[in-house]
């Protein structure tokens, strides 16, 4: 059913156009991963209640959530270099407008205007991937391009690196220098990734390439592979007809596949949020704040590691039982939160679980890029990151609030419900994701490198 291609890492590192967009998009996820733990900090180091640091940090995911993805669907109508800078100016004008209110310690009202242009923010995690996707489907890279799902795995891991290491730097510059330090580092590594990634042009993905001549042969493939596994040409019927309407509205309206995945990533972007909250509590009741450090050290380095590997491994199953296998066994294994009761328990089930984190990400932007138009893909991965984020606004909040009324270990059994309600979506709309993934990831035609 599947076999291992260690190797399968250089097709990566020989595209050298790559490395220019791959470092911007690295250096934007900084800011991005530091965005809303970095503004607590700073607002609470500069003497703002904690009421007022969560409300901002909300302020700023709800804005994310409803702006980013329209800034993703303009750019790939109008591309990347025409739109991204943009929308980063904006976001940096936010940002300066609230580091500058709290140096000055001005009115709080002017935090939450500055979290609104914040939330203009392009989504660091979509742009390579649309990049990659487009380079790939293509054909631009000859027989020297990568398999799509090792790259989502490459990606996934810098998404890991990014999202373990930039909170821990805002915090240190924040305490150690000022409390603006940490997000003003932040800011300047965004404009930096920015304009290395905009200055990138030659692989920057043409607004409709998919409409113009991709998609089709993307069709011809999803006929021949329905063929082979027998009974998967509604799949790719489904999918043609979709491509088709995807580009007049906004994807998360004509997807029913993007919206299970939103909905997904919202039930993992919450069970995550009230599993890092309860472990911090449950560190402190125990009197040693450094074991939660610890522990979700350990579990990033587990996912990030896991990811890559995952990479190697070439699974012959069709895409939509990935995702659904992926959901069951994510959902079981966080579904055990409810045993913990001591850090030894916690330890066990945050590192075990850590190892089905990674593949369900992976599994679920390659799903996602099956399931939409490619020159839509922007736009699709950033409503999966939307679902995350909106987890992340109500999962922790709810699990502090049951921490202070029925203490730590009754959040982690409200973490353990959000984290079985993924496999049971997953089972739901097993069919509808079937009927709307292309059973053929793309044509593997124009090998041939453009000259």
């Amino acid at each position: 059913m599947s076999t291992v291609n260690p190797g399968v890492y250089k097709a990566i590192l020989r595209v050298r156009a790559a490395y220019p967009f791959d470092a911007g998009a690295f250096l934007m996820r900084f800011y991005v991963y530091m965005m809303n733990i970095g503004t607590v900090t700073m607002l609470t180091l500069a003497g703002y209640s904690f009421f007022t640091a969560g409300l901002a940090t909300s302020a700023i995911a709800l804005a994310t959530f409803f702006i980013s993805p329209r800034v993703s669907k303009l750019i790939d109508e109008r591309g990347q270099s025409r739109v991204v800078p943009v929308a980063a100016a904006v976001t940096m004008v936010g940002l300066a407008i609230m580091l500058v209110d709290v140096s000055l310690r001005g009115p709080e009202w002017v935090l939450f205007a500055a979290a609104v242009l914040m939330g203009f923010v392009p989504s660091p995690q979509a742009l390579p991937r649309a990049r990659w996707t487009y380079l790939i489907r293509t054909g631009r890279l000859g027989d020297a391009a990568p398999d799509l799902r090792t790259m989502f795995s490459y990606e996934g891991v810098l998404d890991d690196i990014g999202f373990m290491f930039s909170p821990s730097i805002s915090i240190a510059l924040a305490t150690a220098i000022a409390p603006v330090a940490g997000l003003l580092a932040g800011g300047i590594a965004f404009v930096a990734g920015t304009a290395v990634l905009t200055l990138s042009r030659s692989t920057e993905p043409e607004p409709g390439w998919t409409a113009k001549g991709a998609e089709g042969k993307d069709a011809a493939a999803s006929d021949v592979g329905a063929s082979a596994e027998g009974g998967e040409g509604e799949g790719a019927a489904a999918s043609a007809a979709l491509a088709s309407d995807a580009r007049h509205g906004s994807v998360i309206r004509t997807s029913p596949v993007v919206r299970v995945l939103f909905v997904l990533m919202m039930f993992v972007g919450a069970f995550y949020g009230v599993f890092d909250t309860a472990t911090v509590s449950l560190a402190e009741d125990l009197g040693n704040p450094n074991i939660a450090s610890v522990i979700l050290v350990v579990a990033s380095c587990v996912s990030m590691a896991m990811g890559f590997v995952f990479g190697m491994v070439n699974l012959r199953v069709p895409q939509h039982v990935q995702l659904v296998g992926c959901a069951v066994l994510i959902g079981c294994a966080y579904g055990t939160m409810c045993l913990i009761d001591s850090a030894e328990t916690l330890f066990v089930v945050s590192t075990l679980a850590a190892l089905f984190y990674a593949p369900f990400l992976i599994v679920a932007n390659a799903t996602c890029e099956r399931a939409v138009p490619g020159d839509r893909l922007t736009e699709a991965i950033t409503w999966m990151s939307a679902g995350s984020t909106c987890g992340m606004a109500f999962g922790p909040s709810i699990g502090g609030m049951i921490i202070d009324r029925f203490g730590t270990i009754a959040s982690f059994d409200f973490g353990a419900l959000l984290a079985i309600a993924i496999p049971v979506t997953a089972l739901c709309c097993f069919r509808l994701i079937k009927r709307n993934v292309r059973p053929s990831a793309y044509v593997e035609v124009a090998r041939k490198p453009v000259k």
